[in-house]
Parts: C-alpha cells; sequence; structure tokens
C-alpha cells in the first residue's frame, strides 16, 4: 500500500544548525556526549544517555500501520521505517540503526490494568519477534517491565504481568505467557514487576549495593519531581541501571549504550491527566513510594519529562492503538474500549503523543456521551488540559538538549494505515 506521506522541507543541513545554535549555550555538556561506555559513578553522577544520531526532522516522523497485533504490522511497519531512512536494525551496513545484535532490550508496558487498560500482548510478541530476527542474529537480553507502583490498578495493588484477563485477541494471554513462549525456543526473555521492589531504596551497583530496588537522587527538581529509577539483576544475570546502563562488575564501568529502551505505551484517556500516552506512560520509572508521591503529582507539572531527560530517553516509542480506552480512564475494560487496529510509531515521544491524542484519541472521545474531548486535546493551553503539562513536559526534554515538538510542521507523518 502506498504511504500518504507529508514531507517537511528542512535540508539536513538546516536542521543541523538551528539544533546546534538553539542549544549550544543551554545545553549541559553531559546531555549531549555519547561515550560507548559510561565511568562508574555514584547515583547522582551525570551520566550520558544514548540517542540516534539523526535529524530533527526524522526523530519526530511518525510510522503509522494497521495491525490486530497477530499479523505481520511490525515487520510492515519496520519496512516503511526503513523505506524513509531510519533503519531498525542496526548491522555493518546500517550503523545508524536503532537495535543492535547485542542490546539488552527494555520494553517498558503499561501493567498497572487489567482488560484493555495493559499493552497488547500480541503487540509485545511481534515486537520480541522482530527482533528475534535480527539480521546480523540477536545474542542480547529482551527485558518486559513496568511499575504499577503496587497501588491501585485493576487488582487495587499494582501491577501485574500475569493477569487472567489480557489485552490481547487470546484474552488469557499474558506478559508471562509471552515470556515463556520466547524460552521454550531459547530466546533471553525475561518479565521484570518493578512492583516487587518498588518500596525497596537501593544505591547503584557502582557503589557495590547489588540488591534490586530504586535508586532515590536526593534533590527536588522544579517540575516538583524527585528522581528515582529501577536497578535489577535479571533472571540471566544482566544487571541493570535504568539510567546508567548495563552495570559490568569485572570492568567496574556501565555501559549506557547497550541498554535501549522501547517505550509501549496503550493509549487512553486518564482521569486526573487526560492521556496517557508515550510521556505519562514514564510514570511507571520512577518510585512513587519512595518520594511521597511526588512523582505522580509532578506530571502535571512536566515531570515526566523531566524524568525522561534526566534518567534515559527511550529510543522508540511505540503506541499501542489496537484497542483505545476513550471513557474515563486509566483503566480500560473490554466493553468500553474502541478497536482502532492502529499502531504508531516515533522517536519522538512528545510529538506522537499530540499526533495520536489529536487525530485517534479526541474524534473518538467527542463520539462518548459527556465525553472528554476538550480535554484531550493537545492544543490546550489551560491547566486542566492535556496540551498544557504536554508542552511543559517539552520544555524539559528540551531544556535538557533532546528533541521534541509539538509543532505540526515539524511533524512528518507516514501514514499506511489509510
Amino acid at each position: 500500500m502506498k504511504a500518504a506521506v507529508r514531507i517537511i522541507c528542512l535540508s539536513a543541513f538546516f536542521i543541523m544548525f538551528c539544533f546546534s545554535c538553539a542549544n549550544r549555550s543551554s545545553v549541559p555538556e553531559a546531555a549531549v556526549s555519547q561515550p560507548e561506555v559510561a565511568d562508574a559513578g555514584g547515583q547522582n553522577a551525570p551520566v550520558s544517555i544514548p540517542a540516534p544520531s539523526i535529524s530533527r526532522g526524522l526523530m519526530s516522523t511518525i510510522f503509522i500501520e494497521n495491525t490486530d497485533g497477530t499479523d505481520d504490522g511490525v515487520e510492515r511497519l519496520i519496512a516503511s521505517m526503513s523505506e524513509h531512512g531510519l533503519e531498525f536494525y542496526q548491522t555493518q551496513n546500517s550503523p545508524q540503526g536503532l537495535i543492535a545484535s547485542g542490546d539488552v532490550i527494555l520494553i517498558k508496558i503499561n501493567c498497572q490494568w487489567a482488560e484493555r487498560g495493559g499493552t497488547n500482548t500480541d503487540l509485545i510478541r511481534s515486537f520480541i519477534r522482530a527482533v528475534e530476527q535480527h539480521p546480523s542474529g540477536f545474542t542480547g537480553e529482551v527485558i518486559i517491565a513496568d511499575n504499577g507502583q503496587g497501588q491501585f490498578g485493576s487488582g487495587r495493588n499494582g501491577g501485574s504481568l500475569d493477569w487472567e484477563n489480557a489485552n490481547s485477541k487470546d484474552r488469557r494471554q499474558s506478559v508471562m505467557d509471552v515470556v515463556h513462549l520466547f524460552h521454550v525456543s531459547g530466546f533471553r526473555v525475561t518479565g521484570v514487576l518493578w512492583d516487587e521492589f518498588t518500596a525497596v531504596r537501593v544505591q547503584e551497583f557502582s557503589e557495590g549495593d547489588t540488591r534490586n530496588g530504586f535508586v532515590v537522587e536526593d534533590n527536588i527538581r522544579s517540575t516538583g519531581l524527585e528522581i528515582s529509577y529501577p536497578k535489577f539483576t535479571t533472571e540471566y544475570g544482566t544487571r541493570v541501571s535504568f539510567k546508567h546502563g548495563i552495570w559490568d562488575a569485572s570492568s567496574r564501568s556501565y555501559n549506557s549504550q547497550r541498554l535501549k529502551v522501547i517505550n509501549m505505551p496503550v493509549l487512553k484517556t486518564h482521569g486526573i491527566y487526560q492521556v496517557t500516552g508515550a510521556v505519562k506512560a514514564y510514570m511507571g520509572t520512577p518510585s512513587d513510594r519512595l518520594t511521597n508521591r511526588r512523582a505522580h503529582n509532578s506530571v502535571g507539572a512536566g515531570g515526566m519529562g523531566t524524568q525522561m531527560a534526566h534518567t534515559r530517553m527511550p529510543f522508540l516509542n511505540i503506541m499501542d492503538m489496537i484497542w483505545i480506552g476513550v471513557e474515563r480512564g486509566p483503566s480500560s475494560t473490554y466493553a468500553s474500549a474502541k478497536q482502532i487496529n492502529k499502531i504508531a510509531v516515533s522517536i519522538d515521544p512528545v510529538a506522537l503523543d499530540y499526533w495520536a491524542s489529536k487525530y485517534i484519541l479526541m474524534p473518538e472521545t467527542a463520539l462518548v456521551p459527556g465525553g472528554r474531548s476538550r480535554f484531550v486535546n493537545p492544543d490546550g493551553t489551560e491547566p486542566g488540559v492535556f496540551g498544557y503539562w504536554l508542552r511543559l513536559s517539552m520544555n524539559e526534554i528540551r531544556d535538557a538538549g533532546f528533541w521534541a515538538t509539538m509543532n505540526e510542521a515539524e511533524i512528518t507523518v507516514v501514514d499506511n494505515s489509510n
């Protein structure tokens, strides 16, 4: 199917020139430098966060495909990305590709809510299958993780990777069922529920602390966020710091470049913060309990932009729009969800949230009696409307030296779903 593409007419030279000028005086050195291995350091040490070396225009390109999660939609999406210059696989011929054969891929999902409130497990399965088919042969590890905070959610006690009533064509297929499927074939996939240690405060591996838990940085940012993040060891012995990367005990150093976060939220409304999308999904990376709920309370002030920019930016954001939540979320039931059968992908989480809320969620919520269409508007500028805090989040990301946009003139859409 021929893609309908809106092309932004900006040359690569002009894009990179503007980026350099705009950030020369304000971007901290650590935010833009990208060494292969970060030095060992304490929990507050500067960290270089990996990001693809590509132009702004390509970073804010959104790729859209039809899929129900069980078909070849992910493969078609990857082919579309490649056709337009964004290579999914890093190979000798495509050194700028996103995923190298030995990477540790952390798929950050939504798992606090059952039924249609969590990320579609068919989509998770298809994505892992695509990683498994890496042309250089995948020798790394895939981790599926989230933090339901040990509170609220469908069971009133946080998240689960093993809901009996899951979001999938076969409603019994939980995240752990997907993990076990790949285990059988010998593929290194693990599920880590961060709820299990969300109330455990720890130090970094570099400080000699090997326990699973959350590192808390002892300063409160302007958005009200006290940054915290998980560190843990997988069942394969891989030691992961969400902020610093993969810990090598023998060299006492972190490999930041090897850890790639794939942010895979389900699109839905939210009763307090209007929209759960790529930015709001990062609420599953701090510990709300160890920071006196500062994490959740900071969302409306742009706190998840702070969290992204000062822990680890996602390498890719995949918006699950197979079933979307159109009524008062963040719960979304089998009866209330709307089947859209689409996925959308972008490196830029803000651009993806802007487009998905405006062109997918808003029209559908407008059809619901007493719906929340006005509140999910990404162009809204008043408090209590999604656009208000999305812009604050964007500013946090940009102030740290990363690119994000809500300007439609800077967003390219490659839509293969029409």
